[in-house]
């Protein structure tokens, strides 16, 4: 038996098929593509000014926050003060500052560089003096009045609200005079932690959260010092005017007010407004 001859297809036909195709397939990788970039479609940066006492904590709460957002933090750390001249002087592209008091935050908010209604308490810090050297410190502060130390590290007081508050303390015992001679200024608190961890100081005004890392006990020795001694520490976040329109800069405020953020803060050595 002979078989009959195949039908010649039509060209024009089959190149409609083949587009037709081409087109079903482009449409469908344009969905996928589309599909891949939609949770990341709105994620944006966030320039941070943060207090060098804060630099650990954020870091964490940072990458939580991208993790659940897509969002990504461009950070400085410093000295809170320093960080008020830079954005007062209009010099500063930062979005949010996450100060080491509620003073200056308040000031920017007076002064109109700052968004009205978003500065809030995120975190209260708590001073400790620290030595490297284990037992140097000890339990009341009493080292301060003796001659066992040679240099002791605060941040700059004019600058800094850890360094003010570690002035207040020695004001607060009487020592201030007696051991002028022997303080070394950092210009942050950061640096005034770098003196005493290499050794440049005996002894460090510091925060808490510098030497305390969460699960682990305190290396070194050190002195809690007692929240009667100083003012107390209230640390306000608060929204640039240059991030009014950033919707990333407004999810890390509303990120660093949510339950995941506040136990962070708390495990980091911080106590919580209430």
């Amino acid at each position: 038996m002979t078989t009959p001859p195949r039908r010649p297809r039509c060209p024009a036909r089959a190149a409609a098929s083949r587009r037709r195709a081409a087109a079903r397939c482009a449409a469908a990788l344009a969905a996928a593509a589309a599909a891949f970039a939609a949770p990341r479609a709105q994620a944006a940066e966030v320039l941070v000014a943060v207090a060098a006492n804060f630099a650990g904590p954020l870091a964490r709460i940072g990458e939580a926050f991208s993790a659940a957002t897509g969002h990504t933090l461009k950070v400085s750390s410093g000295a809170t003060g320093k960080f008020y001249t830079q954005v007062a002087a209009g010099g500063a592209p930062f979005e949010v500052l996450l100060a080491a008091d509620d003073e200056t935050p308040r000031r920017l908010l007076a002064e109109g560089h700052a968004v009205p209604g978003s500065a809030f308490t995120y975190a209260i810090g708590q001073l400790v003096l620290w030595s490297r050297t284990p037992g140097l410190v000890d339990g009341d502060g009493a080292v301060l009045a003796s001659p066992r130390f040679r240099r002791l590290a605060i941040a700059n007081p004019k600058v800094a609200p850890y360094g003010a508050a570690a002035l207040q303390v020695l004001q607060a015992r009487g020592l201030h005079a007696a051991v002028a001679d022997r303080l070394v200024t950092g210009e942050s608190i950061a640096q005034a932690h770098q003196f005493a961890l290499t050794g440049n100081a005996d002894l460090a005004f510091v925060a808490l959260s510098q030497v305390a890392v969460p699960g682990r006990a305190p290396e070194g020795s050190l002195w809690r010092v007692p929240p009667a001694l100083y003012r107390e520490i209230r640390q306000d976040a608060v929204l640039l005017k240059a991030g009014a329109h950033n919707p990333a800069a407004r999810a890390l405020l509303d990120h660093l007010r949510g339950p995941a953020a506040r136990a962070l803060i708390e495990a980091h050595g911080y106590a919580l407004p209430r």
